[in-house]
């Protein structure tokens, strides 16, 4: 399989930068596309990243954008400052209008289900504290790259609101007595605690986080687009299922999977000792 890396690594070498997002999109999120790769970057340190309306409505219109795009390849989600995100906007919470309140949890849940629905993979990269709905925003994604000096919390239940829909993200990640503490204490745990219970995928020092992330993103690039998306898709699906349906429904999916042009093109690529040539169309 390492014939296969010399043409990776020109494909992370091809390098163009784009910016894009609507003005108000701007304000609370840097977008930068290279490569293929699109890293949103949550900007609002004022707030130390809260997840507020505004900040929920940028980041859902980002992750979106052009989403159907073959040169698109996977999303890394990244913040500025040493607070990842501070989860809600508490002042949005208050506000006695349940309407607005319910809007802004619902919009979350939107974003979660959307990034799951995404025909790319979603890396979360993590340089500081993730706490509450940020926690959730966290665990939520495909996979989740932390450095050495991050930490995880849900502290809501300290400010009289448990954290219901983050125990949600991290229930169905971690082990029940880890998520169950982290809800019920609200203290917070580290990179490396998160790791072992599960939530994290790797935990790297700091300085290493931004070539851990490379390695992830090349990797992903050399794949077809079109098997990624058939397989995550179908990940997702099948987690829900008892397991001899789960095999059953995975045993279709294969089947459909060898139907796509990519898969010919892989195997006979395998066969022939050479690298494949993919054209990323379903």
């Amino acid at each position: 399989m390492l014939r296969y890396l010399p043409n990776t690594l020109k494909l992370c070498a091809r390098s163009t930068s784009i910016r894009f997002g609507s003005t108000a999109a701007q304000e609370f999120v840097k977008v930068k596309n290279v490569a293929g790769v699109r890293e949103i970057t949550l900007s609002h340190q004022r707030t130390r990243n809260s997840l507020s309306m505004d900040m929920m409505k940028a980041l859902h219109e980002v992750l979106l954008k052009d989403r159907d795009n073959l040169e698109l390849r996977c999303i890394v989600l990244s913040a500025e400052g040493y607070v990842w995100s501070a989860g809600h906007n508490l002042k949005e919470l208050h506000a006695n209008d349940s309407n607005h309140r319910s809007e802004v949890f619902q919009k979350l849940t939107d974003i979660i289900l959307d990034i799951q629905k995404l025909p790319v993979p979603v890396i979360a990269k993590v340089n500081g504290l993730a706490a509450a709905a940020g926690c959730q925003l966290v665990a939520s994604c495909d996979i989740i790259v932390a450095s050495e000096k991050s930490a995880f919390s849900t502290p809501g239940a300290g400010f009289g609101i448990f954290c219901n829909t983050p125990g949600v993200a991290i229930g169905r990640v971690m082990s029940r007595p880890k998520s169950a503490c982290m809800l019920m204490t609200g203290l917070p745990i580290s990179s490396q605690e998160a790791y072992v219970a599960g939530m994290v995928t790797k935990v790297v020092p700091e300085k290493d986080l931004d070539q851990t992330i490379d390695e992830i993103t090349c990797a992903i690039k050399s794949k077809s687009r079109a098997v990624i998306c058939l397989g995550k898709e179908f990940y997702y699906e099948q987690l829900n299922m008892p397991l001899k349906e789960a095999y059953i429904s995975g045993k279709k999916k294969m089947m459909e999977n060898l139907e796509l042009a990519d898969c010919k093109e892989g195997i006979t690529s395998f066969i022939e000792k050479r690298s494949p040539h993919w054209k990323h169309e379903k």
